[in-house]
């Protein structure tokens, strides 16, 4: 049997499989974003910090927990200006058509809106082009989502590529040319098992390569301990 033959098997298989957005199941089974953390301080603070499951809102099927009643306020109040951009995935795996990973600790804020990475790799390679990868991932969005992701990224990883796909290998070639001396010494643990079957945001909850940040109401704290800020991993 051929590759391309087992991969469309899989694609029938899977397909319709894993959440629209980058959620886990909290206690309550509600499906949660950015791994518990507080939306609204990243605006308020400028980095991410644990939310409090007593303090919690939902919004279009989407549970967000807050460190405060006053950012919980705040968020429903408008939560337009406060929920991260493409479901809360990667957004430098949403300018590919992609919809994978997500770790609350590799954030930008550009006019506003909050904008997720899964990793620091696709943070930092996102960078290299931003002028060029903000637009395309707007543009790949409306595509990609109502898609469940492991549907969406099959397509776009497998199949049907867009015209500006860039390999890891030439990304990282390009990133240290550019950071003379410095190495991204980070594995993001990818294979066919990573990409498919574990959910999104499991790097950065698990800890691979990186502190463990656990779900508040989920994990033990620590890690998961509400109203403490998070540090990811640090960049050389």
């Amino acid at each position: 049997m051929t590759r391309g033959i087992l991969i469309l098997i899989m694609l029938v298989v899977l397909q319709g499989c894993g959440s629209i957005n980058a959620t886990v199941k909290d206690a309550e089974g509600r499906d949660l974003m950015l791994l518990g953390h507080d939306p609204v301080s990243y605006f308020v603070h400028g980095k991410p910090q644990r939310g409090d499951p007593k303090f919690n809102a939902t919004h279009e099927g989407k549970t967000y927990y807050f460190a405060s009643a006053a950012h919980r306020d705040q968020f429903a109040a408008a939560p337009a200006k406060y929920e991260p951009q493409f479901g809360g995935f990667c957004t430098n795996g949403v300018t590919y058509g992609v919809k994978l990973s997500s770790d609350p600790t590799e954030f930008e804020i550009i006019d506003g809106k909050l904008y997720i990475f899964g990793d620091v790799l696709g943070h930092e390679y996102w960078l290299l082009e931003k002028e060029k990868n903000l637009p395309r991932a707007h543009q790949m969005w409306p595509e990609a989502k109502d898609v469940p992701w492991v549907q969406q990224t099959m397509k776009r990883a497998i199949f049907d590529r867009v015209p500006w796909y860039q390999s890891g290998g030439g990304l990282r070639d390009e990133w240290e040319r550019r950071n003379p001396g410095k190495k991204l010494v980070y594995d993001p643990g990818r294979s066919w098992y990573t990409w498919f079957f574990k959910y999104p945001g499991w790097r950065a909850r698990e800890g691979h390569m990186q502190p463990a940040l656990g779900i508040p109401g989920v994990d033990p704290c620590p890690p998961a301990c509400p109203g403490e800020f998070t540090q990811g991993f640090k960049r050389p």
